[in-house]
């Protein structure tokens, strides 16, 4: 009840889940009407069979898994046919010698994940009585009829698109990394850091890696829907997502790897088992303004790049004027950091190379 409650409301996942299992259905319904219930062929129950489980996630999706599946269905349908003429009809035997040769040929790289129907092809030759010529090639056509309805109906029904889903998960990352980063600046600023909550904002960074890799799988999944859909097509024309999406994972993959950094630093300088010293109030406090800046700017990054209908001007101004300040800070930050930790090098060599990473990051948040 809650997924359709959440299907009716707004658009998102439960309402694209709802649309698929309709569409399923609507295709089943199609494939039935005209093979079993209007043209009445013998083996009619194939039809919509095949129309349900090709009604894919992606419309590309359909066509190759179609294409797939009627290859592993006819080579199964064929090779138990022939077997079975040959023994005149000795179902046992003809299975015996059958299913462990379609079973190897499903293994076939070129068949894919539908190389299993070629079992199911010979099963429904052999388990479906008399074994004649034109019922295996009643089952044949069926299979093809209800290949073209799940084609069609995926393809011109709402034809589905993860563009949403996308954005989402670009989102997701940039909204984890800014809260991240806010968090830790916070925590140094307060000077109330302690070893527990620099191991979660550690661990939430280690994380962020994993939001970063499902953005990309979204990118991808997204990438392929545009292909063969004609919803898509259009989309494509107007905002180019793929190359702006794909544009933001570099930049993604920076945030996640600097803020890694920064929290391991954080955490090393604040774990009383460590060798590194906790960073004292006159660097504590300007690197936790840079931290805030980054923060900010990275949220800026968000809005400019991933706003429903393209790209967003305004925040586009915005963010280069944050990170022309972040740059400033940076500035700012390098000035002051030999003076503040001169008896300790190693703590110079580390804020160094964060500060060197940070300016990189900057960079990439502003390039077209």
């Amino acid at each position: 009840m809650r997924t359709a409650r959440r299907a009716w409301a707004e658009p998102g996942r439960e309402r694209d889940l709802v649309a698929q299992a309709g569409k399923a259905a609507l295709a089943a319904w199609v494939a039935w009407a005209v093979a079993g219930w209007w043209l009445a062929a013998p083996m009619a129950f194939v039809a919509p069979w095949v129309a349900v489980v090709l009604v894919e996630a992606t419309v590309y999706r359909s066509v190759a898994h179609g294409l797939q599946q009627l290859a592993a269905i006819a080579a199964g349908t064929v090779v138990a046919t022939a077997v079975a003429l040959l023994l005149d009809g000795n179902t046992m035997l003809t299975m015996a010698l059958v299913l462990p040769v379609v079973l190897l040929l499903g293994q076939w790289h070129r068949l894919g994940s539908q190389g299993v129907y070629a079992a199911t092809g010979a099963l429904f030759v052999l388990t479906g009585g008399h074994v004649t010529i034109a019922s295996s090639a009643a089952r044949v056509a069926e299979a093809v009829f209800g290949a073209a309805v799940g084609v069609a109906v995926n393809a011109l029904v709402r034809p589905p698109l993860y563009l949403r889903d996308t954005r989402t998960a670009l989102e997701d990352a940039v909204r984890e990394a800014r809260e991240i980063l806010d968090a830790v600046a916070d925590g140094l600023a307060d000077g109330e850091g302690d070893d527990r909550a620099a191991a979660e904002w550690h661990a939430r960074a280690l994380r962020l890696g994993r939001l970063v890799d499902q953005a990309r799988s979204a990118i991808g999944r997204s990438t392929e829907s545009m292909r063969g859909n004609p919803r898509g097509r259009r989309l494509y024309a107007a905002a180019q997502p793929d190359k702006a999406y794909a544009d933001a994972l570099v930049v993604l993959d920076y945030i996640a790897v600097h803020t890694a950094g920064v929290t391991r630093t954080v955490w090393e300088a604040v774990d009383h088992g460590s060798k590194a010293a906790q960073p004292a109030a006159e660097i504590a406090r300007p690197y936790a303004d840079f931290l805030h800046r980054t923060a900010h700017a990275i949220g800026l990054y968000g809005s400019a790049r991933f706003t429903p209908g393209g790209h967003d001007d305004a925040a586009a101004d915005e963010l280069r004027e944050a990170v022309e300040e972040l740059h400033h800070t940076l500035d700012a930050f390098r000035r002051q950091l030999p003076g503040a930790v001169r008896d300790d090098p190693d703590a110079l060599l580390t804020y160094g190379a964060l500060l060197a990473q940070a300016h990189r990051l900057a960079d990439q948040l502003v390039q077209d």
